[in-house]
């Protein structure tokens, strides 16, 4: 005997492929940063935020990333210079400091990004990036 779908039901069914459909596509569209991109990028963006209110505090920078601990939301496991699919390397002075987040593999989803005291991302696709490196242009 055939059964009759509720109208939630068949609305259920309608639903699961478009789902299927968005949860399949992992490659970002060409010009989008990829996961691992965006997550980087976040991390620049949450110390460049960090750096900006120790600065506030302190008169000067942190030149460790322990110091930037408990500011804004940079915590204690972001000190670590494992990123996963990417290496911080930071250096910093009182006046000034750099940091850039080098993929362990190049390739079209794991691009270089720096940023420095002006705040700017910056990005390579082949090379670690530098403060001479392209501007990165995020679309908000």
């Amino acid at each position: 005997m055939a059964r009759l779908l509720t109208k939630r039901a068949f609305g259920t069914l309608l639903v699961m492929p478009l789902l299927a459909g968005l949860l399949a596509a992992q490659e970002a569209p060409a010009g989008e940063p990829s996961v691992a991109e965006r997550r980087a990028i976040g991390y620049i963006h949450t110390l460049v935020t960090a750096e900006r209110e120790y600065r506030k505090k302190h008169g000067k920078y942190a030149t460790s990333l322990m110091a930037l601990v408990g500011k804004g939301s940079f915590t204690r496991r972001m000190a670590s210079t494992d990123r996963g699919d990417y290496t911080v390397h930071f250096g910093a002075k009182e006046h000034g400091y750099a940091v850039s987040l080098t993929p362990k593999t190049f390739d079209a989803e794991h691009r270089a990004f720096f940023a420095d005291e002006n705040g700017l991302i910056r990005f390579e696709t082949d090379k670690p990036a530098t403060g001479q490196s392209p501007i990165l242009r995020e679309s908000h």
